[in-house]
């Protein structure tokens, strides 16, 4: 009899985590903030860094969000002959077009921005990137995304940076409010 109560309640609990994960989308004016882990590698894989993105952005409908991003990296790089040691940062706006409206919310989006620091070229990038959020409650979701970005300093090297390019990848957490 205690056995068929403990069953009765835990699918008591689970129906009443239904309606929860029914609201999951965001929806027109509302905004988000994630932290996430961070790395980039090259397009061959060879070095890599690791750091921390924070993201700040607002929902223009239910599926569209703009915002602001900001990466700090670390790079502890092997040479030839030393190892160096490497900061550098980089600050975007995007824009991401979310699919769905459940729990599981993959998107696509671009990025441009700067990237700055010891160790990279200073100057220009964009990005194209691929992901999903998905919604462990009603608003707080994990995060995981990958994005390519190619680098330049003027608008003409742009056309011919994207073979150049690297990968930068996240994994989170994330809140709408």
């Amino acid at each position: 009899m205690v056995k068929i109560k403990k069953n009765a309640l835990a699918i008591c609990l689970c129906t009443a985590m239904v309606p929860a994960a029914a609201l999951a989308a965001p929806s027109d004016g509302d905004r988000e903030f994630s932290l996430s882990g961070t790395g980039t590698s090259d397009k061959d894989f060879d070095n890599s860094s690791f750091g921390v993105s924070g993201d700040i952005g607002w929902y223009t409908s239910s599926n569209l969000s703009l915002g602001i991003r900001q990466s700090v990296s670390y790079a502890d790089i092997k040479g030839e002959d030393a190892t160096d040691d490497f900061w550098n940062g980089s600050t975007r706006g995007y824009a991401n077009y979310h699919f769905g409206g459940g729990n599981a919310r993959p998107f696509v989006g671009a990025s441009l921005g700067g990237v700055y620091g010891d160790g990279v070229n200073e100057g220009g990038f964009a990005g194209l990137e691929l992901g999903l959020k998905y919604y462990v409650l009603e608003s707080t979701y994990i995060l995981g995304r990958a994005e390519y970005q190619f680098f330049f300093d003027s608008g003409d090297e742009a056309e011919d940076a994207f073979d150049d390019g690297a990968w930068a990848y996240v994994i989170g957490v994330g809140f709408n409010f």
